[in-house]
């Protein structure tokens, strides 16, 4: 089995440097470098233009930025150690400052960052290994209602789960946790990876946990026991971002090599391979499913935002 993606559009130089993150709504893109400004494009467009720009947002740029898939939230965390929540006018489709999240940040202090899919619950790693949990519908965005403490490595990855349930993080030890937000317990420390883990991703029905990094495997692991259910392999170099299509059938993966990567869930396997660049891929997603072909979005070190739709009948 195989299928074939096209490249339909590509943003040449959207950012003066590495872009670091992207994030999706239903209708727009968001990406983040080293840069200081946050971009914000309109995927409902063919030629994908650039509608906001958020300037000035992280004075010395910013590492990550999430959304939540209602789309209307967004965070972003900067070098500086700074953790900004924006929200969108519905009516505008414009982007504003909600909060600064103060927390005696200082650089790395937060860094990985995570949305539940309202909104509501942000979690956030330190370098310090550290994994806060935020609600961030209170007024100042300044509720801390969970703090996990890890074996104090580096946490360069989180997810949480669609229902705001689960957080998971992945650190530089190689270590991968899962913790149960309801009780404020860890659940799991899952095994396998050994290697500084880079990405977390859980499929849309929290019951898999996706996890990748130096060690060039994606494993799978299954959230309700703890165990690991698979390992993908075929990236040639270290794994930086994976993302679950919304149906859970795919698996998305960027890495070192410049290579995307598609994966079956199911047979286990890779079914797509594509390379716009030989630089570093920070950051893969898919696109919210708005027509019958999948697509997704690329970005990195080449500092430019590639498009991929599903060739019909491919």
């Amino acid at each position: 089995m195989s299928k074939q993606y096209l490249t339909t559009h590509t943003i040449d130089d959207a950012h003066p440097t590495d872009i670091f993150a992207v994030a999706v709504t239903p209708t727009q893109l968001l990406s983040a470098s080293g840069s200081s400004t946050i971009k914000i494009y309109s995927t409902a467009s063919p030629d994908i233009p650039l509608v906001q720009s958020l300037s000035g947002a992280h004075p010395v740029g910013c590492h990550h930025i999430t959304t939540s898939r209602s789309g209307t939230v967004a965070a972003s965390a900067g070098f500086g150690g700074e953790l900004k929540i924006w929200t969108i006018d519905p009516e505008s489709e414009q982007w504003s400052l909600q909060a600064a999240i103060e927390d005696g940040n200082g650089a790395g202090e937060v860094w990985a960052l995570a949305l539940s899919a309202d909104g509501r619950f942000l979690a956030s790693t330190t370098i310090d290994g550290r994994i806060n949990v935020w609600d961030i519908s209170t007024p100042k965005a300044e509720k801390k209602v969970r703090e996990y403490e890890t074996k104090g490595s580096f946490g360069l990855c989180v997810d949480m789960s669609r229902d705001g349930k689960y957080t998971a993080s992945g650190h530089e030890n190689g270590a991968v946790y899962v913790f149960d937000n309801d009780t404020g317990r860890m659940m799991y420390s899952m095994p396998g990876l050994v290697k500084p883990v880079r990405t977390v991703a859980f499929s849309p029905a929290g019951s898999r946990l996706a996890a990748a990094g130096d060690s060039k495997i994606i494993a799978l692991y299954d959230v309700q026991h703890g165990e690991q259910v698979a390992n993908l392999t075929g990236h040639a170099a270290w794994v930086f971002s994976v993302d679950w299509s919304d149906t859970g059938e795919y698996l998305l993966s960027g890495s070192f090599n410049g290579k995307a990567k598609v994966w079956s869930v199911e047979l286990r396997t890779c079914v797509a391979t594509h390379s716009e660049t030989e630089k570093a891929l920070w950051s893969v997603k898919w696109l919210p499913k708005t027509a019958k072909s999948e697509a997704f979005a690329t970005a990195g070190a080449n500092r430019s935002i590639s498009f991929y739709r599903e060739a019909t009948g491919g």
